[in-house]
């Protein structure tokens, strides 16, 4: 078994004729916090999305170089297979509105036949929310519906329905940009404490969320690679001027 979870070598990525990801090479090791780091528009979301071909659904998307999750090349696989193991949650929370938030976290265990038994199912749902320090908050009200619960706390749930879908790579793409900062606190925890179930790799504009979470780091800065390297490493002794003035805030 590979060492990398990710290994992607010189992707060129277009859409529509518009060069995105420009010869971006990057290898993300199994069971690390890796954080994509970059201003908006540096192509870092189309980077997630082509891990797991969610970029498959985009018009006009032209795609050259290689690149394998799990060891495998991302186009020798079934895409279903390849989204079941590789799980991405987006940027706006988007529980199912019409399905409590019980069903909410049991759907991928059910769609996929992760267990056998309602009691299976049941401790699996508990393990998703306390993962994700929501259990306490909605242990008492699991028939109740998603609307119900705040920006933050819809955000949670759908980080534990991606957990409760058992996947060994989670793609995380900006998660905490538009929630508070109790629940961004309590998805960073979250996230640390994954480190040897699943490897996360999270894309965002905020380098000091990096710091707080990162064991390693990538910058990405209009669909180059600029520099990356080992999370202290980078943001005590960046080797790129671009690496400086992003982590100063001047991007």
């Amino acid at each position: 078994m590979s060492l990398y979870a990710v290994e992607v070598e010189d992707l060129h990525l277009r859409i529509k004729g518009v060069e995105i990801l420009r010869g971006v090479t990057l290898r993300v090791r199994r069971n690390t916090l890796f954080v994509l780091m970059g201003p908006s528009g540096s192509g870092k979301s189309t980077f997630l999305r082509t891990l797991n071909r969610l970029i498959d659904f985009v018009d006009g998307v032209e795609l050259s170089g290689l690149v394998k999750v799990l060891g495998q090349d991302i186009y020798s696989v079934d895409p279903y297979d390849l989204r079941r193991r590789v799980v991405l949650v987006s940027q706006e929370p988007n529980p199912f509105p019409h399905m409590t938030i019980y069903d909410n976290v049991a759907l991928p265990a059910r769609l996929n036949k992760i267990v056998r038994t309602k009691r299976e199912l049941d401790d699996l749902v508990r393990w998703a929310l306390e993962k994700v320090m929501l259990w306490e908050e909605v242990k008492d009200r699991l028939k109740s519906y998603p609307h119900a619960l705040s920006g933050g706390q819809r955000q949670r749930l759908c980080l534990a329905r991606a957990l409760a879908a058992k996947p060994e790579i989670l793609l995380l793409d900006e998660p905490t940009a538009n929630i508070d900062p109790v629940n961004t606190i309590k998805i960073e925890e979250s996230l640390k404490s994954l480190r040897d179930e699943v490897t996360v790799i999270m894309v965002t504009h905020m380098p000091h969320q990096a710091v707080r979470v990162a064991d390693h780091v990538a910058l990405l800065h209009s669909g180059v690679i600029v520099e990356e390297g080992p999370a202290m490493e980078v943001f005590m002794s960046p080797k790129k001027e671009v690496t400086n003035e992003f982590l100063r805030g001047a991007l």
